[in-house]
């Protein structure tokens, strides 16, 4: 079996960008669920243009890929990036938190953009 490495800088790079625990939480539940903007504006009680900007980090480090569906823009994790692998593996040891998403559906806001 091929083991894939991650060269050092981009490493150390990918670290630092997930050292801020927002983008990190943002992370892992993208990792099992697409959200959009308004979704984590209400989930991380912080404001559209925050949660842009972190978004941004995350897209242009390529670790997040978006998609349109109608006028709304949703928000994923990019396994084709060069780094999931190792991202992943992180992810792996770090608590769910899916029940922030589940919070949002019992506050009937989940996906409320699209309302």
């Amino acid at each position: 079996m091929l083991t894939s490495f991650v060269e050092m800088d981009r490493a150390a790079m990918m670290l630092k960008l997930l050292g801020d625990k927002t983008r990190l939480t943002m992370v892992k539940l993208l990792s099992t669920n697409d959200f959009c903007v308004c979704e984590f504006v209400e989930i991380f009680k912080i404001s559209q243009p925050a949660v842009s900007q972190h978004i941004r980090k995350l897209k242009d480090a390529g670790l997040v890929s978006e998609s349109r569906k109608g006028q709304w823009v949703f928000y994923s994790i990019n396994k084709e990036c060069d780094t999931y692998p190792f991202i992943q593996s992180l992810l792996e040891h770090l608590p769910d938190q899916d029940y922030r998403m589940t919070q949002l559906e019992k506050q009937g806001l989940r996906i409320s953009c699209q309302e």
